[in-house]
């Protein structure tokens, strides 16, 4: 599989690097353990853009350089009066924003505060052994209002979620993997390809209905099933009539790989 890599200078608050079809988008603030600025925030919200809009992208993967995921709001842009959250989007331009296609969470260390609500923001996690999540609001007199809230009771059971949130003591990887938060445990520093690996797995699979598959799981979440059933009509409608949809059954009358067009 060939490598792209986006250009982009050491300095970057972002790194972008697409695998075949697979982007990788490493928040690159290693000396404040990947703490977002406004900056940074502006940043990874186009690099997620980017992947949305690109029709030679299937998936993306968000990361942090230097073992760590991501320590959240950086402190001393909040002293400057930054904000790390965009209108409409959320923290990091990302947490409350509707995005088309999957992302993944490669996780090394520590991935807390706003750091952790991007990771809730995501669809499959890859955790490092060594991987901590936690909500500290609480230890500092705050809550965690970037969708962590929200995001955790629906993924965890209730008792533990509220442990969490509470105490704000932090979840390692192994038990957060026994809840079924995590997808997949790594080594240490494997984190990243595990995710690829993830990655690539679901970018041979056909574009356009890997977002519908995606849409109808995210509209489907809490409703009634009646209600469910009758909201993925539309999606379903549109990857059935797709070109990928016929492409995909001659492939397999066939006997060959499919050729997705994403269309």
């Amino acid at each position: 599989m060939t490598t792209e890599t986006k250009p982009s200078s050491v300095d970057s608050n972002i790194l972008v690097e697409d695998v075949g079809r697979v982007c990788v988008i490493t928040l690159n603030r290693p000396e404040v353990r990947n703490a977002l600025d406004a900056a940074t925030a502006r940043d990874l919200a186009a690099a997620v853009d980017r992947l949305d809009a690109s029709p030679d992208l299937s998936v993306g993967i968000l990361t942090g350089a230097g073992g760590t995921f991501c320590a959240g709001f950086d402190l001393a842009a909040f002293l400057r009066g930054e904000s790390a959250s965009i209108a409409g989007r959320g923290f990091g331009g990302i947490a409350q924003h509707m995005r088309t296609k999957p992302l993944i969470a490669a996780v090394e260390g520590w991935a807390v505060a706003g750091g952790f609500e991007l990771v809730l923001s995501c669809d499959l996690i890859v955790a490092a052994a060594n991987a901590q999540f936690g909500l500290p609001e609480v230890k500092r007199g705050l809550l965690a209002a970037g969708g962590g809230l929200v995001r955790l009771p629906q993924r965890l059971p209730y008792h533990v979620a509220m442990e969490i949130a509470l105490t704000g003591n932090p979840l390692t990887a192994r038990r957060a993997a026994e809840f079924g938060l995590v997808n997949a445990v790594a080594a240490e520093g494997e984190a990243l390809a595990g995710a690829l690996g993830l990655g690539e797995a679901i970018a041979q699979n056909a574009p356009l209905a890997v977002q519908g598959t995606r849409r109808v799981i995210q509209i489907s979440a809490g409703v009634p099933e009646a209600v469910a059933l009758e909201g993925q009509s539309e999606v379903v409608a549109t990857v059935f009539a797709s070109a990928d949809a016929q492409e995909g059954a001659r492939a397999f009358k066939e006997k060959r790989p499919p050729a997705w067009a994403g269309r």
